[in-house]
Formats: structure tokens, sequence, C-alpha cells
């Protein structure tokens, strides 16, 4: 997979680069996000770290606020990890709370007197500054849901396959106490080392990407 690695690689970093804070007119409504991190290199040129999507219709936009602006870690499994690792890594005991889903008035109240929210909510910003200084991305336009969603797993597929894309050594993804983050480079564990693109589709994707 290293020569399909390199090849999207190629083709996604030539895409136009977002960093925070975005203008969110430049970003279709609907399509794929592919997010890069500062000190992470793949392939000669900067490594993809995590590629997701959206499911409602008209959602990208709103998907990546939910990842750089919105504090709500229940919202963004990708701020979640990120908190996880920030976390683990100083070995805050704070983590068992974080893992809990508050999305439920019931479970929030269920929680209410053991949860310090104040503490959470430091967390929370300390999870934007580091997202916000540490990550940019591209995204491409696909209206499709199911074209988006097999895309979506496709290319992460051929990422978490390629035997040539490493973490760096100071990868916070390494203090993550998800395994299938630490091992895949990525931070997600869905997808993971399931159908790639062939030779020919990522041709395709290509001509697509590029209109």
């Amino acid at each position: 997979m290293s020569r399909e690695c390199a090849n999207i690689h190629r083709i996604i970093c030539n895409l136009p680069r977002h960093y925070f804070p975005f203008d969110e007119s430049l970003i279709p409504l609907n399509g794929i996000y592919v997010l890069f991190q500062k000190g992470e290199i793949g392939h000669d040129q900067d490594r993809i770290v995590r590629i997701g999507t959206h499911t409602g219709n008209n959602q990208l936009r709103s998907r990546l606020k939910q990842h750089f602006l919105i504090e709500n870690k229940d919202r963004s499994i990708f701020r979640k990890n990120i908190g996880r690792a920030l976390l683990n890594k100083s070995n805050d005991s704070f983590l068992k709370y974080w893992e809990i889903d508050l999305t439920s008035r019931k479970v929030k109240n269920q929680y209410a007197s053991l949860i310090d929210f104040d503490y959470q909510k430091q967390i929370e910003s300390e999870v934007s500054q580091y997202i916000r200084t540490n990550f940019s991305f591209v995204v491409f336009e696909l209206e499709d849901k199911s074209e988006r969603l097999e895309t979506e797993s496709r290319l992460i597929s051929i990422i978490s396959l390629c035997d040539e894309c490493f973490s760096s050594d100071n990868w916070l993804g390494k203090y993550s106490p998800k395994v299938k983050i630490l091992k895949s480079g990525l931070w997600q564990v869905n997808e993971l080392y399931k159908i790639p693109f062939d030779v020919s589709s990522i041709e395709g994707l290509s001509m697509l990407i590029k209109g």
C-alpha cells in the first residue's frame, strides 16, 4: 500500500490548505476533510493524520466547527480523542470522567455531583488550543452520502495499511489510551485496515478532486 498511500498524499497535499481561523465560505457543504498535524511527515510531505466526513446533508462546515470551534467533547470524537491523549500524557485522573458521554440529560444529572465541570471546561479549552495550533486541513466536495462514506473508508484503509507512514516520536497520539490510534498513527479507530482504493480508483479520485 505504500505506493498507493504516496499517491494519495501527493493528490491530497496539493489541495488548498485551511488553517484556523478558517473561512467557511471556502468549504463545500458536502464532502471529505483530511487533517494534517505539525511535525508529522509521510512520503516526504505532511502526513495525513485523520480523514472524516459527515452523514447529514450539507453538514461538512458544521462538522469542522464541531472539531475546531464548539467546545463539546461529546459532539466530536476527534476532540474527545485529543483530550484523552492530553489527559493520559499527564496521568490526569479526570480521564475517567472525560470518557463519559454527557449528551443526555439523564446521564449528566447522574454524574453532576462527581464531575468538576469547571475543570472539564478548562480541558475543553486546552483541546481547542491544541487543535487550532497544530492542525490544518483540506477538503474536497462529494455530494452523495454513500459515495462520501465509501471514499472515507477506502482512504482511511490506504493510510492505515501503508508500511511507510509512521508517526513521529513526539506524536501526541502515542499517549492515547486507544490502542488503534497508537498503532495506526491516525486520530480514529473506525474504518482502519479495510478495503482500500486500487490504483485505477485512485486515478478516478484524482480526477474527481480536480474537478
